[in-house]
């Protein structure tokens, strides 16, 4: 873990107060948005088949494109900005956090699309906010009995479970405000040196949002043939 990840967790109690925006119901609301479209971004579903378009087919391919083209999204610190701004109730929210949720929601969104999950069901919505927390976290939740299985497991579970709804929303919800701790030491630090304190910043939340897009890519397997 990274010293603004460290920092995160042990500040992320105070973070509560300063945030009081990021709750299990804008969880909900980010993943709505994420795969209805918001702003300049089209629904996750269409943009994932115009790369099976574009990629004549080829599932895995327009997978890879889907992560390519969302870990460019969280690069540019505009376009993440002005997506969170859409879904932010409070101002002390930082518009970059909830905009990087929104990118990294519709690139898993996408990936489930292209695999055949139906994004309306709502073991696949839950898989898809499972899949946000990224690899380590799920498997120490797991582990922890916090939740009862990796993403494809809830994806694809015989029924839905509505309590499941909320353990994940609440465990997304403070995943965020762990970051939104971090991403205030960050901008501290960075006023220094602003230059490079944007440089870091692009490269952090691509790296991340790559991360866990190639996470979502090996959870969601293929449901069936297109």
């Amino acid at each position: 873990m990274g010293v603004t990840g460290s920092v995160g967790k042990r500040l992320a109690p105070r973070v509560t107060e300063l945030a009081p925006g990021l709750t299990t119901s804008f969880v909900r609301e980010a993943l709505r948005r994420a795969i209805a479209g918001v702003g300049p971004l089209p629904p996750a579903a269409a943009a994932a088949d115009k790369q099976l378009a574009e990629q004549h087919g080829d599932v895995d391919r327009a997978v890879h494109e889907v992560i390519e083209n969302h870990v460019r999204y969280a690069g540019a610190q505009g376009l993440v900005t002005n997506i969170g701004g859409v879904v932010t109730a409070a101002l002390t929210i930082p518009t970059n956090i909830t905009g990087l949720a929104l990118i990294q929601c519709r690139m898993i969104a996408g990936i489930a699309h292209l695999r055949g999950y139906d994004l309306e069901d709502p073991r696949v919505r839950n898989a898809i906010l499972t899949c946000l927390l990224g690899r380590d976290t799920v498997d120490t939740l797991v582990k922890k009995k916090k939740l009862p299985a990796p993403p494809m497991a809830l994806a694809t579970a015989p029924a839905h479970d509505p309590d499941l709804d909320r353990i994940i929303s609440a465990e997304v919800a403070s995943d965020l405000i762990t970051k939104v701790a971090g991403k205030r030491l960050a901008v501290v630090v960075g006023r220094r040196v602003p230059v490079v304190g944007g440089i870091v910043g692009m490269g952090v939340d691509g790296y991340a949002t790559w991360r866990i897009g190639r996470y979502a890519d090996g959870e969601l397997l293929p449901r069936a043939p297109r």
